[in-house]
């Protein structure tokens, strides 16, 4: 192979890798699968037991500067169900200990999905946790963002539908 088929076959392999959706996103052994939309910004994995992934969905308002609206994707191998609801359990003790804790109302007959506010550096953020349990793996979907932002009630609805989206993959 000359030197110029060499690189043009590199070429092309590179731009077929590049073609591949960014915003697909495999887990645990590719037994985990989801998409993000294609705003949203890879802010950082951990490979291992647990295996993270977290977002950050870009918030245009000036309110951003000093909050981190985000999307993140934990799974935990968990050996059966007493220990995945331990593991429930511990997630949701923490965060009854976030300041200014105050749980929502959970979609009726959702027993796994956690809604709640709590504060960071000052800012009031809303929550929503979910939880699952297949194939010897706890999966938590957490979203978290600012509970006012400047981008106003469209931007917030966005945010939801995102997370909700991520929830229907992860629950399929």
């Amino acid at each position: 192979m000359t030197f110029s088929r060499y690189l043009a076959t590199a070429f092309l392999a590179w731009a077929a890798i590049g073609a591949a959706h960014a915003d697909d996103v495999t887990m645990a052994s590719s037994s985990v699968h989801f998409s993000t939309p294609s705003t949203w910004v890879g802010i950082m994995q951990v490979d291992g037991d647990p295996e993270v992934r977290v977002f950050q969905v870009p918030d245009p308002s000036p309110s951003a500067s000093s909050t981190l609206a985000r999307v993140s994707i934990t799974v935990k191998q968990e050996p059966d169900v007493q220990a995945f609801n331990d593991y429930v359990n511990a997630a949701m003790s923490k965060a009854r200990n976030l300041k200014d804790y105050q749980p929502g109302t959970r979609p009726a007959g959702d027993q796994n999905s956690f809604i709640y506010t709590a504060s960071e550096s000052g800012t009031p953020y809303t929550y929503v946790e979910r939880y699952w349990f297949r194939s010897g793996h706890a999966i938590q979907l957490r979203c978290a963002r600012p509970s006012a932002s400047q981008a106003g009630q469209s931007w917030a609805a966005t945010f939801d539908k995102g997370c909700s989206d991520i929830a229907v993959a992860l629950n399929g």
